[in-house]
């Protein structure tokens, strides 16, 4: 299912970047010649291919020509199978890497230039160590959705890179690429509507992470009166999110998403909220994991909305715990014993009913709270972030772990990952570059009164 999903997107993307009217998709007649590989790209097809490739950097022809052969390079990648697809990425990998020697060559020039040589050398060394795939993938920036073509690349080299590690470096290569491309100073902020078009909604439906949205209707329950949806785009993907939150506008802290989420539930006038909570934030291109917008798009929407409604008193979240009972259930007796609420919870009872929040008897479940709450706030990885992946996130950011909510997630996903358990980060404006700063040099966790009793042994 996934894999027909991610050949979905390939082909929309491809698609746009063949001229209107050249040409249908399955035609591979081009202007200035043929290239035509076998799924697998196996017999003469590696050295067709690489001759394709060499005139692509030679700039053979010209610009037109050189983008001609990309798009047609692009086209050839989406007609490859699984098999295909990874020895061409191989091919770009290895044969196109950095050239040593003349990494080499150039780093004895610039130790041995004077100093009025001095900078002509270290250019030159510069660019010998820029590898020549870097070029082409850079041709892709200059036709239609190539930008696109370039995100979903890179998400296809994110899902082979395990099976064939020898990719790694040509995804380092393009994530830099993308880093560049995608900084936040040129993103648009744009709210999403139930006016929007249908094209994006579709999209909004497809790429939530946390929160799954179950069809139209609930969908346009997110987008009430009193609630808000917020995306960053970005010029050349002006249809394309690449991140979004979706905020409820509540008065007081919302501690269920089952209420949050209720069809039902009567609509609030947003001029009379005191506070706005933010439960989903999803990453909606994984071609752009590990380029972070999420702290940007928090601290901008908290400015809009501060502006639209200056009532708006707090602004926090009501977050997953994904990582907690994966982390929990891989305790032994001894590290239990030492954690607080470990020995009741060690003692008083089997995990049978860990699924079932509301089938725990009172003692444990305070048990479970305490370790929840170390979990949290404690447990390191590297030994100075959080453990868990939203808590590093929301923490780096600068919010403080405000209050554990019991039976706030009973959906299956929220049983299985955190016994049914949500937080809520509390951003406090005056004090969040503070918080930033003391979580990033020093680990430091900012919690609330409550979390801090749960934490005493």
């Amino acid at each position: 299912m996934m894999q027909d999903q991610n050949d979905g997107l390939w082909e929309k993307a491809i698609r746009r970047l063949v001229p209107l009217g050249l040409e249908t998709w399955n035609e591979r007649r081009l202007l200035d010649g043929k290239l035509t590989l076998t799924p697998d790209l196996n017999g003469g097809d590696v050295e067709r291919l690489i001759k394709w490739i060499d005139a692509c950097l030679a700039d053979d022809g010209g610009q037109v020509a050189a983008r001609d052969r990309a798009v047609t390079l692009a086209r050839e990648f989406k007609a490859l199978n699984h098999d295909g697809r990874a020895r061409f990425l191989m091919l770009l990998a290895e044969q196109y890497a950095v050239d040593e020697a003349r990494v080499e060559q150039a780093m004895e020039q610039w130790r041995a230039a004077g100093s009025e040589g001095r900078m002509q050398a270290a250019l030159a060394l510069r660019d010998a160590l820029e590898p020549p795939r870097m070029t082409l993938l850079t041709r892709f920036n200059g036709v239609p959705e190539g930008v696109k073509f370039l995100v979903d690349l890179r998400a296809e080299l994110l899902s082979l890179r395990k099976e064939h590690p020898q990719l790694a470096p040509l995804e380092a290569d393009l994530k830099r690429l993308l880093g560049a491309w995608f900084d936040v100073g040129l993103l648009q902020l744009e709210q999403i509507s139930w006016q929007s078009s249908a094209e994006l909604l579709e999209k909004l439906i497809a790429y939530e992470a946390v929160h799954a949205i179950r069809g139209w209707n609930d969908l346009k329950n997110r987008l009430r009166p009193d609630r808000r949806c917020f995306a960053f785009f970005h010029p050349n993907m002006p249809n394309e999110p690449l991140i979004f939150v979706e905020v409820a506008l509540v008065e007081g802290m919302a501690g269920s998403i089952q209420a949050l989420l209720d069809e039902d539930a009567p609509v609030l006038d947003a001029r009379q909220a005191d506070t706005a909570i933010f439960y989903s934030i999803s990453n909606a291109q994984a071609g752009l994991a590990g380029i972070s917008f999420g702290n940007f798009l928090i601290k901008r929407v908290v400015k809009l909305l501060r502006q639209e409604l200056p009532q708006l008193k707090q602004f926090a979240t009501l977050s997953p715990i994904p990582g907690f009972r994966r982390w929990l259930e891989g305790l032994s007796d001894d590290v239990l014993a030492g954690l607080p609420g470990g020995t009741v919870w060690r003692d008083t009872g089997s995990a049978g009913a860990l699924l079932d929040p509301e089938r725990l008897d009172p003692l444990r479940a305070e048990a479970l709270r305490r370790l929840m709450a170390w979990y949290l706030c404690r447990e390191q990885r590297r030994g100075r972030y959080a453990l868990d992946p939203v808590a590093h996130f929301h923490l780096s950011n600068g919010a403080q772990v405000a209050r554990l909510n019991w039976a706030a997630d009973l959906s299956e996903k929220g049983r299985r990952q955190a016994v049914g358990m949500m937080v809520n980060y509390r951003y406090e404006l005056p004090r969040i570059e503070a918080r930033s700063q003391s979580y990033t040099v020093d680990g430091a966790v900012a919690t609330s009164a409550s979390m801090k009793k749960l934490l005493k042994a």
